[in-house]
């Protein structure tokens, strides 16, 4: 078996370096947590995993060539895409609301800090499955990753080869620097977790994201 690998590698370095909807979402994730960061990751490889098995035996490729099929993975997408951006805003603007509640309530220094709920701190797995479903449904609703596997990944295979093989490999290859690089980004956003513990970030940083996601959904609807 003979694949391009160098030219392969930089096009899957360049597409994980540019923002998508799996970067927001494994971002935000890891800034409400490591693990639920981590879980995110390992969601939105597990859907480019769909992409490849569907790439393999061809499932792809009848959804591309049928424009109905293509448009229902596109509105779907986008619409789960919004639905994240809505429920962070909600959720940014209710905790505004409790914070200022509870300010009026009481004055006292001792109750400004933030501190995390003992119930959603020792709900891991909850927040492992609320990342990994993000990230999964994040990528296996997103068209333009079946587009990679049945329209680019097939330009650096070998065709006097076995081409599901090849998928095989160059998919897999394609999942691992995934994990890699997404682990790194989980590490890197880490560091954010101090700043977002005040509350006035974490509201704005809420909000961001979730207009974010809104604004991405409509523009994955919007593609043609």
């Amino acid at each position: 078996m003979s694949v391009d690998l160098v030219g392969f590698l930089g096009v899957v370095l360049v597409a994980y370096l540019v923002p998508g909807p799996d970067f927001l979402v494994v971002l935000r994730s890891a800034t409400e947590h490591p693990s639920k960061g981590r879980a995110a990751a390992l969601g939105a490889q597990a859907g480019l995993c769909v992409h490849m098995l569907a790439a393999a035996t061809g499932l792809s490729l009848i959804a591309a060539r049928s424009p109905t099929v293509y448009d229902a993975i596109k509105l779907l997408g986008a619409a789960y895409l919004v639905y994240l951006g809505i429920r962070a805003v909600l959720a940014a603007r209710r905790a505004a609301r409790e914070r200022s509640a509870g300010q009026e309530a009481t004055s006292g220094p001792e109750n400004s800090p933030a501190q995390e709920d003992p119930a959603e701190a020792g709900s891991t797995r909850g927040r492992w499955r609320s990342g990994f479903t993000q990230g999964f449904l994040t990528n296996v609703l997103n068209p333009k990753a079946a587009l990679f596997f049945i329209s680019i990944l097939p330009q650096f295979v070998n065709g006097g080869g076995s081409m599901t093989r090849q998928i095989f490999f160059l998919g897999t290859l394609d999942v691992l620097i995934g994990i890699v690089y997404w682990f790194a980004l989980v590490a890197v956003a880490t560091h954010l977790r101090a700043l977002l513990a005040r509350p006035k970030f974490r509201h704005r940083w809420e909000l961001t994201t979730g207009w974010l996601f809104i604004g991405i959904g409509i523009g994955v609807a919007a593609i043609a």
